[in-house]
């Protein structure tokens, strides 16, 4: 009966307190208000986390499609700079080809000779490479005869051994089948150069024993031959050897041109028949079967 009383009491005792603070909320608004500061705050505790795992989201993914577009920029950028490499590497190898041209213009031929140019296509060419040639892109339709010069502004580079139409096959001075008739340009002293072949100096033969050579004597064509102009530099004495069994000098000389790197040279032709071949533009004479041997040893 007691329990039942004080259970009463309790009840009657919220109800009083609940009215009691609705009448003094009513009055005040104070609960009212505490109650919209604490669902506010609530509120904030749960948005905010997810504000920030969204903010978060937002500017990873605004980084990634920075990074993928940065990437694309330097994409392009690599791609641009490589075409400007080349180009560059372009425009050098045309200034260099344009200074060469340039200087291979300058050349004066001798006296009654013209020169016609002509690009280096090929080293070594036939069989087996024996030969130490190079092939050039001109040929009879070019004016390139069998035994027609071949130089360069620094010095003589051969002669044409063989001719197609359009090409031809030219033999250097360093191969063992070339002769040149030379003098020294200072002392006049005569001989014949002949290859000793690739990479090796050339030798100057038939030199008497008492005969003035100098190292460092620039040896120049003689025109004995018929075949090259006189005068033109050829090489340069680097020995000098005197024997005592032989009635003739060693002399060793080297190229004053470098063979290997050979990319335009000049054929060296009679006035009268590079004008025919300039201005007419006809093929001379084809040459005979036996023109083409080497001269002989």
């Amino acid at each position: 009966m007691r329990s039942k009383k004080g259970i009463v009491a309790i009840l009657l005792l919220a109800l009083f307190l609940y009215l009691s603070l609705y009448a003094w909320n009513a009055r005040t608004g104070v609960l009212d208000d505490m109650a919209s500061r604490s669902g506010l705050e609530f509120v904030g505790l749960v948005i905010k986390p997810g504000q920030w795992v969204a903010d978060q989201s937002v500017a990873l993914w605004k980084r990634y499609i920075y990074l993928l577009d940065l990437r694309r920029e330097n994409d392009a950028l690599r791609a641009h700079l490589d075409e400007m490499t080349l180009e560059l590497a372009q425009t050098r190898e045309q200034a260099a080809e344009v200074e060469r041209l340039r200087r291979l213009l300058s050349f004066a031929p001798p006296q009654d000779w013209d020169g016609v140019g002509a690009r280096v296509v090929a080293h070594r060419m036939g069989p087996n490479a024996v030969l130490d040639s190079v092939t050039i892109d001109k040929g009879t339709l070019g004016g390139a005869e069998v035994n027609t010069p071949v130089a360069t502004p620094d010095g003589l580079v051969g002669r044409v051994l063989r001719s197609g139409l359009s090409v031809s096959t030219v033999l250097l001075i360093t191969d063992r089948n070339s002769k040149v008739p030379v003098l020294g340009r200072t002392h006049r002293t005569s001989g014949v150069l002949t290859g000793l072949g690739p990479g090796r100096p050339l030798e100057v033969r038939y030199v008497p024993l008492n005969a003035p050579v100098d190292v460092g004597e620039i040896l120049i064509t003689s025109g004995l031959a018929q075949i090259h102009p006189k005068g033109l530099p050829v090489a340069r004495v680097v020995a000098v050897e005197r024997s005592d069994i032989s009635l003739f000098l060693t002399v060793l000389a080297e190229p004053l041109v470098n063979l290997p790197d050979l990319e335009e040279v000049l054929l060296l032709m009679p006035e009268a028949a590079a004008a025919q071949t300039q201005g007419a533009g006809t093929a001379p004479p084809a040459p005979g079967p036996d023109a083409a041997a080497p001269e002989a040893q």
